[in-house]
């Protein structure tokens, strides 16, 4: 009978209390937890080898720990299909001058990749084994109701192990075979007694550093797909962008993490402050705009998620606050590419009928892709109008035909998918048109583009109270 990693999850969560979490909170506890064991309590060790077995992507990303221990991660289908065999899923670096490389020969990244099986799971799950630690991570439960199981217990990470050797042994026996051979090289296998009562505390600590953003959930849900929005080509560019957003996202979330936690520190000279707020602006930027990319995924992967929320799920919001609140975050993220900014709010606006928890980011989005292929020097004005029965947020920049003179209005962003386009003037990805018009839309406004001079969105207003 083929083992499932279904059943490790099982395992690791036996005898753990119900969890009530949601999607966004537990995926940041399992950024906090990855971090803690990387950088708190295998980073204050000098190296150790060890081995480790990860699902649905590679968990670890410190490369200092890659290059001394031996990885196996089960990723979909979708990855392997789109990346040759040889290829890593992480960036392995080099091993020092004059030493062997402590991986498995003829893996670059001292990783193998295998495949999930249907009855897998996409839920992530880490098992690390090394002479100074030795834990299980996972994350499960169903929807509003999710939770972060951390295993410390010899006796759970036995099991898990004996799980995961029967499993390798069916992917692959070669590979089951050099697992045992790890774990019998690294001997007698013991956690520190006050590991438990260290982890908690760290992993509080980096939780309350951690800024709340848009979360990345996992894409690949076979069970969820339906026919006729399953073909191959959609799929495998969503199994992708769920790879690229965790490797761009979570050593993001560690750095930003890093930094904000120098930055409660009295003694900084002004300019290495100055420096670290520059460093963390640019993070939560990235870190969005790879969370928009997600939510993007989502709405055209999942049937009917592209309609506008419903009533109830709806909320007065007062978008002119949220505007002035955003102001000096933009002005400094424009000013970076030395844009600048002019707001012009008309008076005693009603609040508008949005998803506040997400309209923020959604605006941020807007502008980073309005803002990103205007020349240096120009000016972005964003007028927030009446207009009727809606609100009218309209973006604009210079005379489009002085754009146009200098060449830049040739560069038209080049679809490359359902949800990204890439412009050939910056070379970055950014949401396609048709992308950014969908999450709008499911915010409850209507986006209209022209020319890539002027973007309009009109939110419904809110009945006037009272």
């Amino acid at each position: 009978m083929v083992v499932s990693l279904g059943e490790l999850r099982l395992l690791l969560a036996d005898g753990v209390p119900a969890g009530r979490g949601d999607e966004d909170s537990v995926r940041r506890q399992w950024w906090a937890a990855l971090a803690t064991v990387q950088a708190d309590l295998l980073g204050a060790a000098p190296p150790q080898p060890g081995v480790w077995l990860a699902a649905p992507l590679p968990a670890l990303y410190e490369p200092s720990l890659l290059e001394w221990m031996d990885g196996w991660v089960w990723t979909p289908v979708e990855v392997g299909n789109l990346m040759p065999s040889g290829l890593p899923l992480l960036p392995g670096l080099p091993p020092p001058p004059g030493t062997a490389p402590r991986g498995t020969a003829g893996r670059p990244g001292g990783f193998r990749r295998l495949s999930l099986r249907q009855d897998d799971g996409t839920d992530p799950l880490l098992v690390l084994i090394t002479p100074v630690l030795q834990v299980a991570l996972a994350l499960d439960g169903p929807p509003q109701a999710r939770r972060l199981v951390v295993r410390f217990e010899a006796s759970i990470l036995s099991a898990a192990l004996e799980l995961l050797d029967r499993r390798l042994a069916q992917d692959d026996p070669a590979e089951g075979l050099g697992l045992r051979r790890r774990l019998q090289m690294l001997g007698p296998l013991r956690n520190a007694p006050d590991l438990g009562t260290r982890f908690w505390p760290l992993l509080a600590q980096r939780l309350a550093a951690m800024a709340p953003s848009v979360t990345l959930q996992p894409l690949v849900h076979g069970e969820k797909r339906s026919e006729g929005n399953g073909n191959d080509a959609v799929s495998s560019e969503l199994a992708l962008l769920e790879a690229l957003t965790h490797e761009v996202r979570t050593p993001l979330a560690t750095i930003r993490t890093l930094i904000r936690s120098l930055l409660r520190r009295t003694d900084l000279p002004a300019v290495v402050r100055q420096r670290l707020e520059q460093i963390d602006s640019e993070c939560s930027e990235q870190i969005d705009r790879f969370g928009l990319i997600f939510l993007a995924a989502e709405l055209q992967r999942q049937p009917g998620s592209g309609q506008p929320l419903s009533d109830s799920e709806l909320a007065r919001t007062d978008l002119s606050r949220l505007l002035y609140q955003l102001e000096a975050l933009w002005q400094r993220q424009l000013g970076r590419r030395d844009l600048k900014l002019v707001l012009e709010i008309a008076a005693d606006l009603p609040p508008v009928m949005s998803d506040p928890s997400r309209l923020e980011t959604m605006l941020g989005g807007l502008m980073d892709r309005f803002s990103r292929s205007l020349p240096s020097g120009s000016e972005v004005r964003l007028r927030l109008l009446p207009a009727g029965s809606r609100l009218k947020l309209q973006l604009s920049s210079d005379d489009p035909e002085s754009r146009e003179a200098d060449g830049l209005a040739a560069a038209v962003p080049m679809p490359v998918g359902p949800v990204l386009s890439w412009n050939p003037q910056t070379g970055s990805l950014q949401l396609s048109r048709q992308a950014t018009q969908r999450l709008f839309h499911r915010l409850g406004g209507r986006l209209t583009e022209r020319g890539g001079s002027n973007l309009t969105v009109f939110f419904p207003a809110a009945e006037r109270s009272g």
